[in-house]
């Protein structure tokens, strides 16, 4: 993740962007809106969930797809990328702007 949430300065900020449970399926009332050192804090959009801690206990693992990730990308040498057919290219890391 990066501090740099990519949206902050447009007419809807997006926070972090989309809230996953672990098998993918995106908790749309849900943003990841702040991050903390090795903790990112989800907020919910809308009413509140007085039922929260019964559906997400402490200790559920979430997925968090980010909107920019530029600084996450910038710390290693290649890329691995899943073709829709499941096979797998290593792209090798642009170094220069």
């Amino acid at each position: 993740m990066s501090r740099d949430r990519g949206t902050q300065r447009q007419k809807q900020d997006f926070g972090y962007r989309l809230v996953c449970l672990e098998n993918g399926e995106v908790l749309r009332e849900y943003m990841m809106s702040g991050a903390n050192q090795e903790h990112g804090i989800i907020s919910r959009t809308g009413t509140p969930d007085h039922e929260i801690e019964k559906r997400l206990p402490i200790g559920t693992r979430l997925r968090i797809l980010p909107n920019h990730a530029c600084a996450t990308g910038a710390q290693h040498p290649a890329y691995q990328a899943v073709n829709t057919d499941g096979s797998v290219e290593t792209w090798p890391r642009f170094y220069r702007w």
